[in-house]
């Protein structure tokens, strides 16, 4: 397939494509690997939740999802040349087993690159809409596109390889209610191995476009080597941090109440920041930068906190602003 260029789109463009209907073990395959939240696991845990209710998909599955569908509508099968981000993204409302996702892909920029010329960015708009009618998911991004006949970027000089081994961290920490935690406060989140099979493995699922599949089309294009999925960062944010806080939680336990944690009603401010290539190892924190009681959900709050990722050379690859539901006090 031919990659996207800047020319097939205009500021204006509504490309709506083929509804993709997510299965029971579609929800729960990615949960278990990124997402282990009890009401994504199990019906029975998903009754007892106090937000869900009900079995539901990941926030972030649905979002790897949005780029399945990107791919296989308006990128046509083809590679854009990749994306520094995600301006803003919601989660509207839950997507359940059964369910088809339609994406709504709208153009509302376009601009040539101020440094390297015959390259441009596109800024698109795009909802995730379910059979009922219902949104289930809204981002603004930006992503790189060539104009048709520039010659192709050159390969970055890269070193791909195996990860080191990766040792579990044995520093619990008491949970505190919301209410309680100390703003300014940083939580080490541990490292997450990339490795070429799951580089691929989730490509395959999610993002397939070339640079994440294919290790020699991947030495050719722009990035030089293989590298994950921006989604499978993000997903692998949320499995440090679900690690880590169940490892919280076990130590909270034998001491008092644990504050329970609910979902997010979304992020703003993603970069990615450097590419994540087969062989690095990302270690992720999170710092709490403001909280808030809910006045919607009595005894819940708001915690928002800025997410980051930095490889095994210490250079920063992924960063975002969450807000994430907790107990607000015991």
């Amino acid at each position: 397939m031919p990659d996207p260029a800047l020319e097939d789109f205009s500021i204006g463009d509504v490309i709506v494509g083929e509804p993709l209907t997510v299965t029971r073990d579609d929800i729960v395959g990615f949960a278990k690997d990124f997402d282990f939240q009890p009401f994504h696991l199990d019906e029975a845990a998903a009754a007892e939740s106090t937000f869900a209710g009900r079995l539901i998909g990941s926030g972030w599955h649905t979002a790897a999802l949005g780029m399945r569908l990107l791919q296989q509508g308006p990128f046509k099968g083809g590679s854009s040349l990749g994306a520094p981000g995600i301006d803003e993204l919601r989660w509207l409302a839950p997507v359940l087993p059964g369910d088809a996702l339609t994406l709504t892909f709208r153009v509302v920029g376009l601009r040539d690159s101020a440094s390297k010329p015959g390259l441009g960015f596109l800024t698109a708009e795009v909802a995730l809409g379910n059979q009922r009618g219902e949104t289930v998911l809204t981002q603004r991004f930006t992503f790189m596109l060539a104009r048709r006949g520039t010659d192709p970027l050159p390969p970055r000089p890269v070193e791909t390889g195996v990860p080191g081994p990766v040792t579990e961290p044995e520093d619990a920490e008491i949970l505190p209610f919301l209410r309680d935690a100390e703003i300014g406060a940083v939580r080490e989140l541990g490292a997450y191995p990339f490795t070429a099979e799951g580089i691929i493995a989730f490509a395959q699922a999610y993002d397939p476009q070339a640079f994440h599949l294919d290790p020699e089309a991947a030495k050719r294009s722009h990035f030089g080597g293989l590298c994950a999925s921006g989604w499978h960062t993000a997903a692998a944010y949320m499995n440090r941090m679900l690690t880590t806080r169940a490892r919280d939680a076990a130590y909270t336990a034998a001491r008092g109440p644990v504050p329970e944690a609910g979902p997010s009603p979304g992020f703003k401010a993603l970069r990615w920041l450097k590419p994540v290539y087969a062989g690095d190892t990302v270690r992720f924190s999170a710092k709490l930068t403001d909280k808030r009681a809910s006045a919607s959900r009595p005894g819940w709050g708001l915690a928002f906190a800025r997410n980051t990722g930095v490889n095994q050379r210490g250079e920063p690859v992924f960063a975002f602003d969450s807000a994430v539901f907790h107990r607000w006090e015991p």
